[in-house]
C-alpha cells in the first residue's frame, strides 16, 4: 500500500511517534534511506580524495577551499529555479537525472585524475557536481515526505539525521583507506561513481507518488512562492534563522587543524579523531532520538540545545587537553543533532505538499551558505584575532543570537509537540 495514500488516525498517530521503526515500517521510505546513505557515503569519500589529491597537485590551501565553494555557488544561484521543478515536475524524475549526474560528474573526475588533466577541468567538474546537486536537494526532500504519513514525520527527520552522521563517519574513513589501497585518488572517484549509481537504482524502485500540482508558467511570483512561505511563517523562519547563525558562528571544524597542531600539539591520527568526534556526537544523540518519545517542549528543547551548542564550543577554544576538546566536539554534534531533528520536523509538517521543493530549496541554501561562509568567517577571524578568539567569540555569539531568536519571535518559545495540532 503506498505510503502517500495512507491517512493516520489519532490512534495510530501517536503510536507512530514512540515507534522507533515507525519511518523505516515504509518500503518507499527504506529504500530511499538506504540509497541516500550509500550516495553521502560514497560524497564523504570523494570530498576526502578531492582535498587529497588537490592538495598533492597544488600545495595550496586555497586550492582546498575551493572545493566548496565551487559546489555551493551553483546551489545558491539555482535556488529559486531548482525549486520551482521540484514542485512543479515529478520529483522521481528529477532525483533520478540528479544522481546520473552525480555518477557522470564523479567518473570524470576519475578520468582527469588518471591522466593528470589540468587542475581547472576539476574545478568545472565541481561546478556540474553543485548543479547537480542543487536539483537533487529540493526534489529528493521533497519527494522523500511524500513517502510517509505526516505521523511519521519527527521519526523520518531523525532517521535521515541519523543517516547522514553514519556516512559522515563512515565515507571520511573509507576515503582514507581506499586512497591507500589505490595509491591515488582515481579508484575513489570510480567508488564514488558506484555508489551514485546504486543510489538510482534504489530510487527507480521506489512506487511512483501521484502529484496533482498546478501547472504554473515560470514568474517571478511562482519561483519566490517558497521565500514568501517562508517569510511569512514566523516559526519556521525563526527555526532556520537561529539554525544560520548558530553555525556561522559557532562552528570550529574548520579551525580543528589550527587547534589539532598549534594548540592540543597532537598528530594527524588525532586530528582524525577529533574531526570524527562532532560526528559521532550526533550519531548518538539521533539513535537515542529515535528510541525515546517526541520531544513535548520542541520549542524550549530548539532554543536550549542551540546555548549548549554555544557553551560546548566557548569550552572546547578555551580547552588545553585533547580528550576535553573531543568530549566537547561529541556534545556539540549531539546537540546540533536535537535542533537538526526539530527544525526538519517543523519546517516539514507545516509545509503544504505543493510549496516543498521550493521551502527545501530555501532551506538549503540556509544551510550550505551557513557552512561554507561560516568556515570563511572563523577562518578569517582566526587570522585576525587568533584561533581561540575565533571559536569562543563565536560561541558567545551563537548564545546572544538564541537570545534575540527568543525575544523578537516570542512563539517559538511557547512551542510545543510538534505534531499536537494533527
Amino acid at each position: 500500500m503506498s505510503s502517500s495514500k495512507q491517512k493516520p488516525t489519532h490512534h495510530n498517530s501517536k503510536a507512530a511517534q514512540h515507534d522507533p521503526l515507525a519511518a523505516m515500517r515504509f518500503r518507499d521510505y527504506r529504500l530511499f534511506t538506504i540509497g541516500r546513505v550509500v550516495l553521502f557515503t560514497g560524497g564523504q569519500m570523494q570530498t576526502v580524495a578531492l582535498g587529497w589529491e588537490l592538495y598533492e597537485r597544488t600545495d595550496s590551501a586555497m586550492a582546498l577551499g575551493g572545493i566548496g565553494l565551487a559546489q555551493v555557488l551553483p546551489m545558491i544561484a539555482l535556488t529559486l529555479i531548482t525549486g520551482h521543478v521540484a514542485d512543479k515536475n515529478d520529483r522521481k524524475k528529477i532525483t533520478l537525472f540528479a544522481m546520473l549526474l552525480l555518477m557522470f560528474c564523479s567518473l570524470t573526475l576519475a578520468a582527469i585524475s588518471y591522466y593528470q588533466g589540468a587542475v581547472f577541468l576539476i574545478y568545472a567538474c565541481l561546478l556540474l557536481t553543485g548543479v547537480a546537486r542543487a536539483f537533487l536537494k529540493p526534489a529528493g526532500d521533497a519527494l522523500m515526505w511524500q513517502l510517509i504519513p505526516t505521523s511519521a514525520f519527527t521519526n523520518a527527520a531523525t532517521w535521515n539525521s541519523s543517516s547522514f552522521q553514519l556516512a559522515s563517519v563512515i565515507g571520511p574513513a573509507l576515503g582514507g583507506l581506499s586512497i591507500a589501497l589505490f595509491k591515488s585518488a582515481t579508484g575513489v572517484y570510480i567508488l564514488a561513481a558506484i555508489a551514485a549509481l546504486s543510489c538510482f537504482f534504489l530510487t527507480a524502485a521506489i512506487k511512483p507518488q501521484k502529484t496533482d500540482f498546478k501547472k504554473e508558467p515560470i514568474s517571478l511570483k511562482t519561483l519566490a512562492a517558497g521565500a514568501e512561505f517562508v517569510w511569512n511563517n514566523q516559526l519556521i523562519l525563526a527555526a532556520i534563522t537561529l539554525d544560520l547563525f548558530a553555525v556561522l558562528l559557532g562552528g570550529a571544524v574548520a579551525l580543528l587543524p589550527v587547534f589539532a597542531k598549534d594548540i592540543l600539539h597532537v598528530g594527524p591520527v588525532e586530528l582524525g579523531y577529533l574531526q570524527a568526534a562532532p560526528s559521532i556526537g550526533a550519531l548518538i544523540m539521533a539513535a537515542l532520538l529515535v528510541y525515546l518519545p517526541p520531544i513535548r517542549k520542541a520549542g524550549p528543547a530548539l532554543l536550549w540545545s542551540v546555548v549548549g551548542f554555544g557553551i560546548v564550543t566557548i569550552i572546547f577554544g578555551l580547552s588545553r587537553w585533547t580528550w576535553l576538546s573531543l568530549l566537547m566536539l561529541a556534545f556539540s554534534g549531539a546537540l546540533d543533532s536535537i535542533s537538526v531533528v526539530i527544525r526538519h520536523t517543523l519546517v516539514q509538517i507545516r509545509t503544504p505538499d505543493h510549496l516543498r521543493g521550493r521551502v527545501a530549496a530555501i532551506n538549503s541554501v540556509f544551510i550550505s551558505a551557513s557552512n561554507e561562509l561560516g568556515g570563511f568567517e572563523s577562518g578569517l577571524t582566526a587570522a585576525l584575532f587568533g584561533p581561540v578568539f575565533s571559536v569562543v567569540g563565536g560561541g558567545i555569539g551563537t548564545i546572544l543570537v538564541v537570545v534575540a531568536t527568543a525575544a523578537i519571535w516570542p512563539e517559538i518559545r511557547k512551542l510545543g509537540e510538534l505534531h499536537e495540532d494533527l
